[in-house]
């Protein structure tokens, strides 16, 4: 079964620092972090950049879309999945790279991502995983580098979770914690898949989760939750 840590810091850490940014890692880093998650798409000129949204409105008060946005013409502070790595390498954390196309890029943008982990990734670090909530970019993905395990991203479970899953032959399933069912969480656990969650903050929460049979937690505040799990003390 795929292995992956207590706690992930969602986009870094959230909580702190702005999302998918070095600063934000950094932050994770520091509040005990051992694995971040991030979210790649491409910029027009097909560049794999760090961003969550179709739009830079949210994130940069940019009211421009990435997609038709070129590299050098993004703010400074958005870093390109190339400077993230490096960043990795430097702060030794591990990563979720969740795969984040525009709309009609699923494929390529999975294809720029592994194209680009194959390239980059150091091998000290431990094996990145890739999620995604397009079956069409986690099945680019393994067709294009299959040692790279993958991660079905599911909002709320349905009963075509497996037949999802073994279409694109993930080893673990990412789902809403707060979506998360007992039955569920034993049927994914019982059908040999790594089962993480997003996004808790709340450590009774998170224990919960766990209890439920829950290898990971995807969180906004590392920091919190590794200290409600025990895993570690905070290190700030």
């Amino acid at each position: 079964m795929l292995q992956l840590p207590k706690v992930i810091g969602h986009r870094g850490a959230m909580a702190y620092a702005p999302e998918n940014t070095l600063a934000s890692f950094h932050e994770a880093r520091r509040r005990g972090a051992g694995w971040v998650e991030i979210d790649v798409k491409l910029t027009a000129d097909a560049v794999p950049i760090l961003m969550h949204d179709p739009s830079l409105a949210r994130t940069m008060g940019i009211d421009r879309l990435v997609a038709e946005t070129p590299r050098a013409e993004l703010p400074q502070e958005v870093p390109t999945f190339e400077e993230a790595i490096d960043c990795f390498r430097a702060l030794g954390l591990g990563c979720n790279v969740e795969i984040k196309p525009c709309e009609g890029r699923e494929a390529e943008t999975a294809r720029v991502a592994v194209e680009t982990l194959r390239r980059c990734w150091p091998a000290v670090l431990p094996a990145p995983l890739l999620s995604s909530f397009k079956d069409a970019s986690l099945l680019a993905a393994f067709q294009a580098a299959p040692e790279f395990a993958r991660a079905l991203l599911i909002g709320a479970l349905d009963d075509d979770w497996q037949v999802r899953a073994e279409a694109v032959s993930a080893a673990g399933i990412n789902t809403d914690g707060k979506l998360l069912t007992a039955p569920r969480a034993v049927e994914v656990r019982k059908a040999g898949y790594a089962l993480s969650v997003y996004t808790i903050n709340d450590g009774d929460v998170a224990r919960a989760l766990v209890g439920m049979g829950v290898d990971c937690v995807i969180t906004d505040a590392p920091d919190v939750i590794l200290q409600a799990l025990g895993d570690r003390a905070p290190q700030i």
